[in-house]
C-alpha cells in the first residue's frame, strides 16, 4: 500500500469539495480520464468543466488500494439536489502522485469488478 497514492486521492477530494480547481488540476495528469454514468472526457479541460459544472461533493469513506489503483466508497451529493445523498464508489489510478483516471461507479461492487480490487485491499 502506498500512502502517497492515498494522500493524492484525499487531496483530490478536498480540492473538488472546496471548488479549488487549480489544485484539482495540479493533482491530475494532463491526459486525465474522467468517466461516470453521465459520460466521459479526457484532459484537464474536460476535468475543469466537469468539476466546475457538476456541483458534486464527494465525502470519502472506506478506501481500497492495490498497485496504483485506489477505490473510494463515497457519499455523493449534488448542489442541484442538496437533500439527496447516495453512496457511490470511484476508482482512481495514481501515477507519480498524479491522478491519471477517475471512474465513478454506482456502487462498490461495480468498482471492484472494474478494477479487480476487493475487500482484501481495504486500507486499515
Amino acid at each position: 500500500m502506498s500512502t502517497s497514492e492515498i494522500a493524492t486521492v484525499l487531496a483530490w477530494h478536498d480540492a473538488l469539495n472546496d471548488s479549488d480547481i487549480d489544485t484539482l488540476l495540479a493533482l491530475s495528469s494532463d491526459d486525465v480520464e474522467v468517466a461516470g454514468p453521465e459520460g466521459a472526457g479526457q484532459g484537464l479541460t474536460a476535468l475543469r468543466e466537469w468539476a466546475s459544472e457538476s456541483g458534486l461533493t464527494l465525502i470519502a469513506g472506506r478506501m481500497f488500494v492495490h498497485e496504483g489503483v485506489v477505490v473510494v466508497e463515497e457519499e455523493a451529493s449534488w448542489a442541484a439536489k442538496p437533500d439527496e445523498k447516495s453512496t457511490v464508489a470511484t476508482a482512481f489510478r495514481v501515477v507519480h502522485d498524479q491522478v491519471t483516471s477517475i471512474f465513478r461507479h454506482t456502487d462498490l461492487e461495480s468498482a471492484f469488478a472494474a478494477t479487480d480490487l476487493s475487500e482484501a485491499d481495504a486500507v486499515s
